[in-house]
């Protein structure tokens, strides 16, 4: 029987843990708009890791172009401070990638919402149990 959590999973979930801590309360950079660690990806030999982030009150592409350009520039910043949290051997390489499965959810919900509203009304009685009664 196969493990259902590996190292390389173990690993990514301390490190999005400790990560979103560290945004959150230690870095003060007011380039950055609030960001959430979404998900982190950790390589088989756990020395590179993706983290996925979302990045709320961002106005425009632009501006969450500028908060991943930051992250991965202070990554080197970020992996010193996970390094004195986490008792691992190595931490990993860390590249930030913006996470747009928020965005992507609410845009197909609203493409749900309008189908909807252009069906008729279900007329028939045999799918509400209650009116069967």
């Amino acid at each position: 029987m196969a493990k259902e959590f590996g190292r390389n999973q173990r690993m990514g979930e301390v490190l999005q843990r400790e990560l979103a801590v560290i945004l959150q309360q230690e870095v003060k950079d007011p380039r950055l708009d609030m960001i959430t660690v979404s998900d982190v990806d950790v390589s088989s030999d756990l020395s590179y890791a993706k983290v996925y982030v979302t990045i709320f009150n961002a106005k425009g592409e632009d501006r969450i172009a500028e908060n991943i350009k930051v992250l991965n520039k202070m990554s080197g910043f970020l992996r010193s401070l996970l390094g004195k949290r986490i008792k691992a051997r190595t931490v990993p390489q860390l590249k930030f990638i913006y996470d747009n499965t928020i965005i992507e959810g609410n845009r197909l919900a609203k493409i749900i919402d309008e189908a909807a509203a252009v069906l008729p009304p279900e007329t028939n009685s045999e799918s509400d149990p209650d009116e069967q009664q």
